[in-house]
């Protein structure tokens, strides 16, 4: 067995000397990597200065920066492994795991910068073809214009001022975003050739956003007449279901709510435009939809109640009188025996009380009177599951020796104690009763 031990004690060193000797080549490795990388990065930034300028390039002159501090820890630990001082396997371990992290890090941070950095060089190399682009696509926009500018006219004869008022400019600011992106797209040009990069670049971006934002803008008009037309199509469909939505409503239950929304919905349908007349569609739509929704509702919730009578106040609050009876049994018999009774009867006692907070306030509204009832039901409920997990809680901590009955003492009161459970439950049954004859 000795041997046994021996052999794997043997294999596990040989095998961490396996991985200390990887973890040390590998940090010897990334040392001589990052320091070409940092080399290879500076060659870098002093090519993409002089093309892109220093603003554009501080991001990765500051990586660099960073880099080549945490590189010299890297290679202060790589000469602490190799000097005359003997270390430690740990020691060693835990510093070229550091030197590894280091350039890991080193790494990661320069790959990121550096492609960010590609970008725009890239950027700044094809700024002839954006500008072309730029400028063709102004042109293109311009075509676009006196089209677009028809449309218009000949929307704002159909609809009215409100639904036209999201496209009536558009062709304006269209016109006037096209001549930004042409101007914009000369000054990059200028700067450019004056080797102003990054105030080149920065136009050049401003050129293509307002192109792109004139695009949208001739494009919402198109969209706006589909739109349009969509939405009368649906109002028309909607108008015929509010109608026939009218006339169920007349066999729903008799209550000012149904009379009400029924009123708001005929308002709705009696305020459309008339025919072959300027409208928006899009409002009235919008606010049919809301009458006809709230009439569907009211129906439901009329149809409900009938079926489910609302409670009485009165009721409610009889409710909650017997929870507040059971309460206060079951808080008098916890408080007068609080070394005995257990986490379940205190946590149900709590429960109770905290629900019983909230009761009041949900009594006189009718969209919560039902939730009072509820509430308060629930509430006795707990209590008394409160006072009987107590009275198991304080049976089972009494003394259990024979003999203590006959003479009057134990066995008197736990009897008195099994007698009060049993007045208590009967009371609650009771008002249980008594309630359900108000329900």
């Amino acid at each position: 067995m000795a041997g046994f031990w021996g052999k794997r004690k043997r294999e596990e060193q040989a095998a961490r000397a396996a991985q200390d000797a990887d973890l040390a080549r590998r940090a010897e490795q990334g040392l001589v990597a990052t320091d070409e990388r940092i080399r290879t990065a500076g060659d870098e930034l002093a090519f993409a200065e002089a093309e892109l300028g220093v603003s554009l390039t501080k991001d990765l002159k500051t990586a660099l920066d960073a880099v080549r501090t945490h590189l010299r820890e890297a290679f202060q630990l790589h000469q602490l492994n190799h000097d005359e001082i003997p270390d430690t396997d740990e020691e060693l371990r835990t510093r070229n795991a550091r030197i590894v992290q280091l350039c890991e890090w080193a790494e990661d941070l320069l790959d990121e910068k550096t492609a960010t950095l590609a970008e725009s060089i890239s950027r700044v190399r094809q700024a002839p073809q954006i500008i072309a682009r730029v400028r063709k696509d102004a042109e293109t926009l311009s075509d676009r214009l006196p089209q677009i500018r028809t449309s218009i006219e000949r929307l704002s004869a159909r609809y009215s001022d409100s639904a036209m008022r999201q496209i009536s400019a558009s062709a304006d600011e269209a016109e006037q975003l096209i001549a930004f992106a042409t101007h914009g797209a000369q000054v990059s040009e200028r700067r450019r050739d004056a080797r102003q990069n990054e105030e080149a670049n920065l136009a050049l971006e401003t050129a293509t956003e307002a192109t792109r934002r004139a695009s949208a803008l001739l494009d919402a008009v198109e969209d706006f007449e589909i739109e349009a037309l969509r939405a009368e199509s649906t109002l028309a469909e909607v108008v015929a279901d509010s109608r026939g939505d009218i006339v169920a409503a007349r066999s729903a239950p008799k209550v000012p709510a149904v009379s009400a929304a029924i009123a708001d919905l005929e308002n709705a349908l009696g305020a459309l435009s008339p025919a072959a007349t300027r409208n928006d569609p899009f409002a009235e739509l919008s606010q049919l939809r809301t009458a006809n929704t709230a009439l569907d509702e009211v129906i439901a919730k009329a149809h409900y109640r009938a079926q489910n009578p609302l409670p009485s106040v009165a009721q409610v609050q009889h409710s909650l009188d017997d929870a507040d009876r059971q309460l206060g049994v079951a808080r008098g018999l916890i408080s007068g025996h609080r070394g005995w009774i257990g986490a379940d009867a205190r946590t149900r006692l709590a429960e109770a009380e905290r629900l019983r907070v909230d009761v009041p306030e949900l009594i006189d509204a009718e969209e919560t009177r039902e939730q009072a009832l509820t509430a308060s039901r629930r509430v006795a409920q707990l209590a008394a599951e409160a006072l009987q997990l107590a009275q198991h809680d304080i049976d089972s901590a009494r003394p259990q020796q024979q003999g203590w009955g006959d003479d009057g003492w134990g066995g008197g009161r736990r009897g008195g104690g099994s007698n009060l459970a049993s007045g208590i439950m009967g009371g609650l049954v009771i008002g249980s009763i008594l309630d359900g004859l108000f329900d």
